[in-house]
């Protein structure tokens, strides 16, 4: 009898299995981290055989713990890190490369020769992307170009492409299905997003063969059969979504308006915009929230590129903390007297600046600055970044309104802002969220909402969970039941105090970019 869901999320620095109930309680987790490598400054790489062998292990470990049979599942739901990068000979499955990960940043010179071009509007147009090296295409068009013998081995067919969603799915099926879903297409640069297809026009541009693209399908739906050995029998894979698009589901961000951030390596995002794209003017992405029944709900994203990396920074590389958990306390004592500002650029700027070039930066030290205000300032440069994608999202909520299908009073609300990811167990650092924001700020009780929308998607499949109604309205038995409120921090400091310090972010911000602009 299948009374379990299985859920495989797919991370940037680690792997994680979690075993659901048909109730969409957890009942068993296993992790593992995954190493990055770092063959040159702003390259970033992980071994694929490092990310399909810790995914075998957190599967295996979370059904061995939660003493489920594969007979009792009703499917496997992938969450993955997107935009990395997989290229792979089908034969031997063996992968003709190191997987370049999203944060990367090798291609920023052919991505500012397409800017130069004129191409970036035909882009932004059709995938509701920019021309950056944090998305697909460049990355993929490097491989082809720099691993020897790759473009003839693709031009034959011999080779398959992936996001690591992709790669996981051939793997797990035993090179059976190649495919993948609309939210992690929609990443590629080479993802027409209004009409769902890949774009003939862009593969071109890249120098992308078709021969290696995977077949895009639904979020939910029958991705095949795990092979018998993998997990002692056969498996259904059932839902398929990127990690923000399942963590926008985990959150029950159903409802146009809706809005949901995640802090973990970085930070993204999202906010329901329904069955109409709204095309940002204000340097924001347009991407596919979900695709479901072939119908696709589109959202706003903002991508920041360093959120709990900057903590990690702290631990790892200035050794000044001993764990993640202390920045929380370390801040609460740092000197209000000391404003310290940390531009954490370390791979450039994302959203709403999109700078390749931009590298991290400190401004404010004195001989008086030590741990804690370091600390403070890595806690606050999130909360920033997030003011700062939130105004633009405002402002194209504002430009859209009344454009032929965007609904006027989509962003005419209270803002709400929901969040998950690790760095939302600090009290300190949500409150300090809630105060630049302005806006209330609802962190839920079970926080590996990324999970949780990927065995949603599963058990949607299996017919253990309704779907969302055609206005976006809750599903019953889910948004209602499944996402509880832990807290809801309200801004507490005055709105003055947070415009000045925002100020003084944004100024450090322009000291930092490449430009020296910040507009």
């Amino acid at each position: 009898m299948e009374t379990s869901v299985l859920a495989l999320d797919q991370g940037t620095t680690s792997t994680r299995a979690i075993l659901f109930d048909a109730g969409l309680r957890p009942l068993a987790t296993a992790q593992q981290e995954l190493p990055q490598h770092f063959p040159s400054p702003g390259w970033v790489e992980h071994e694929p055989e490092d990310i399909w062998q810790g995914a075998l292990a957190c599967l295996r470990r979370a059904m061995a713990e939660g003493g489920a049979a594969p007979r009792s599942l009703a499917g496997i739901g992938i969450t993955n890190q997107r935009e990395t990068v997989v290229l792979w000979d089908r034969a031997s499955f063996r992968p003709v490369h190191r997987a370049i990960v999203w944060q990367d940043r090798r291609t920023a010179e052919a991505c500012a020769g397409l800017r130069e071009a004129g191409h970036e509007a035909l882009i932004s147009r059709r995938t509701g992307l920019l021309a950056d090296p944090y998305f697909s295409a460049t990355k993929l068009a490097w491989l082809l170009d720099h691993v020897p013998g790759a473009r003839a081995q693709a031009a034959r067919g011999e080779l398959a492409f992936g996001t690591v969603d992709s790669f996981l799915l051939w793997r797990l099926t035993g090179g059976r299905v190649h495919a993948t879903d609309a939210t992690n297409a929609a990443r590629t640069l080479l993802f027409d997003i209004v009409k769902g297809e890949w774009d003939e026009e862009l593969l071109r541009l890249f120098g992308i063969p078709r021969a290696i693209l995977p077949e895009v399908r639904d979020c939910a739906t029958e991705f095949g059969m795990t092979a018998p050995e993998i997990l002692g029998a056969p498996v259904p894979i059932r839902g398929i979504a990127g990690d923000q698009q399942a963590a926008t589901l985990g959150q029950a961000c159903f409802a146009p308006g809706m809005l949901k951030s995640t802090y973990g390596t970085g930070c993204f995002a999202l906010l329901n915009t329904g069955a109409t794209p709204v095309f940002s003017r204000h340097r924001l992405l347009t991407t596919i929230a979900w695709q479901l029944g072939g119908q696709r709900t589109y959202a706003l994203e903002g991508a920041i590129f360093v959120a709990g990396a900057a903590v990690q920074w702290l631990r790892d590389g200035l050794g000044l903390i001993a764990s993640a958990a202390e920045t929380g306390e370390l801040a609460r004592r740092a000197d209000p007297a000391q404003p310290v500002y940390l531009v954490p650029a370390f791979v450039g700027l994302g959203a709403p600046w999109w700078d390749a070039e931009a590298r991290g930066a400190i401004f404010g030290l004195t001989r008086a600055t030590g741990r804690a205000e370091l600390a403070r300032a890595a806690l606050e440069s999130v909360a920033f970044q997030t003011r700062d994608l939130l105004d633009a999202m405002h402002a194209d909520l504002a430009d859209a309104a009344g454009t032929a299908g965007v609904d006027g009073a989509l962003g005419a609300g209270e803002t709400v802002l929901r969040v998950d990811g690790g760095m939302v167990a600090s009290d300190w650092t949500m409150q300090f969220l809630a105060d630049i924001l302005g806006a209330p700020v609802d962190r839920p009780t079970v926080m590996e909402t990324t999970a949780l929308g990927a065995a949603w998607l599963a058990g949607l499949q299996a017919g253990l969970f309704p779907p969302p109604g055609a206005a976006g309205d809750v599903p019953r038995g889910f948004g209602a039941t499944h996402w509880r409120l832990d807290r809801r921090f309200q801004p507490l400091m005055a709105r003055e105090e947070a415009a000045r310090r925002h100020a003084g972010w944004l100024e450090a911000v322009r000291r930092t970019r490449s430009t020296g602009e910040t507009a």
